[in-house]
């Protein structure tokens, strides 16, 4: 029935001269999102339009459901093309588009209403835009007696674009919105096996920003199965933002040191500064322009502001918090609409969870938590070394869900 897709994009229209790295931004997105489909397709650009023309037999769910994980993407109308052939022929296309669409609500004796809007992007074809519309609505009512016309609040907006051939759509399948991967940079967002990390890294992708991650993984005392969790949280929220580099790093002995020789009640916040100092290193190497994590203020004891300040004070590059201000209610919404609400809660606990002081400082001294940080002195260099030089790299795909 269908045989392109119109792409409709939001922000990308206000970006003026600019506007063109963008698109061809969300052209390069698009292209690689379909590469998971089966069938051939076409990307192209066209006067101020993106079409993905289908060369082949296709799956059309298969593609909706690729196109809707593409950020950049307003609305995925899918189009029917017909050749022009003059306009007779225009409006048995139009009658057979409806038919085939809305067949059977139009038969039904609904009531249904319907507007025609035309636009004339070849200034060569002989009727003008206000005539297509004018002439093809009379052809619709009288092929379909129960059709009324609303230019207002339509049920059906029949939209006809003439080009090189005559494009047919009606239905806008709303898609994520946001900016293309990859136009605003790149982050180090901070992946643990909970439900707020995936969410924080999806928001943030969707300002355009290519997402690359670091895990702390903590053998023994976490199991290989919370490994996988994660890797496999990196391949769902890898289905919006393309493939994801994840660096695994072993903080074992790291966490043993400061559960060693560190206050217990400022356990989460030494460890907290480690991961953080870690994981900028890793940025830095990476060309990464800020780190990424999924706090929320006043969620738990190192999400206080006072806990927040203490773990910013051992950043150079900006930390971003997308969830900073939502509630947990508002995060897990999120979590299940784009699928990793259910990984997210699988019961495999990470390192963040197994060192955990019964009663927490909330409100923790930098200067007296850098003065007990002084008691690894002797061992952390060492130890901070060796996870750098001893992480794994894995490379995650986009996992369909």
């Amino acid at each position: 029935m269908f045989t392109s897709f119109l792409i409709k994009y939001a922000e990308i229209g206000v970006k003026g001269k600019n506007r063109y790295l963008f698109e061809d931004a969300l052209v390069r997105q698009i292209r690689h999102a379909l590469k998971h489909c089966d069938g051939e397709f076409k990307v192209h650009k066209n006067q101020g339009r993106i079409y993905v023309d289908a060369l082949s037999e296709f799956d059309f769910d298969e593609v909706v459901g690729q196109l809707g994980c593409v950020f950049g993407i307003s609305g995925i109308c899918p189009v029917t093309a017909v050749e022009d052939r003059g306009f007779e022929q225009l409006g048995r296309d139009v009658i057979a588009y409806m038919e085939r669409v809305y067949g059977a609500k139009l038969g039904a004796g609904e009531g249904m209403t319907f507007k025609v809007a035309a636009r004339r992007a070849r200034k060569d074809y002989p009727v003008h835009s206000g005539e297509i519309n004018a002439q093809l609505g009379g052809i619709l009512l009288d092929a379909f007696p129960g059709l009324q016309v609303d230019v207002h609040e339509p049920d059906i907006y029949l939209q006809v674009e003439v080009r090189e051939k005559i494009y047919l759509y009606s239905m806008v399948i709303p898609g994520p919105g946001g900016m293309p991967v990859g136009t605003g940079g790149k982050g180090m967002l901070l992946l643990s096996g909970g439900i707020d990390s995936p969410v924080a890294g999806y928001m943030i992708a969707k300002r355009g920003v290519k997402i690359d991650a670091v895990y702390f993984h903590a053998p023994p005392y976490t199991s290989e199965r919370a490994r996988q969790k994660v890797i496999d949280l990196a391949g769902l929220v890898a289905r919006y933002t393309g493939p994801v580099w994840l660096h695994i790093i072993n903080f074992t002995d790291i966490q043993l040191a400061i559960y060693d020789k560190c206050p217990h009640d400022e356990l989460t916040i030494i460890m907290r500064r480690y991961m953080m100092r870690i994981a900028e290193q890793i940025a830095k190497d990476t060309e990464c322009l800020g780190l990424i994590t999924g706090e929320s203020i006043g969620q738990v004891a190192s999400q206080t502001m006072h806990s927040l300040a203490a773990t910013n004070e051992v950043c150079t590059l900006p930390v971003y918090r997308p969830l900073i201000g939502m509630d947990k209610q508002e995060i897990v919404e999120i979590a299940e609409r784009i699928g990793t609400f259910e990984t997210s809660i699988l019961p495999y606990e990470d390192c963040c969870t197994i060192f955990v002081a019964k009663h927490p400082v909330t409100k923790p001294n930098v200067k007296v938590i850098k003065k007990h940080e002084h008691n690894l002195d002797e061992v952390i260099e060492e130890l901070f070394r060796t996870a750098l030089e001893t992480k794994e790299l894995v490379v995650v795909e986009g996992k369909r869900q």
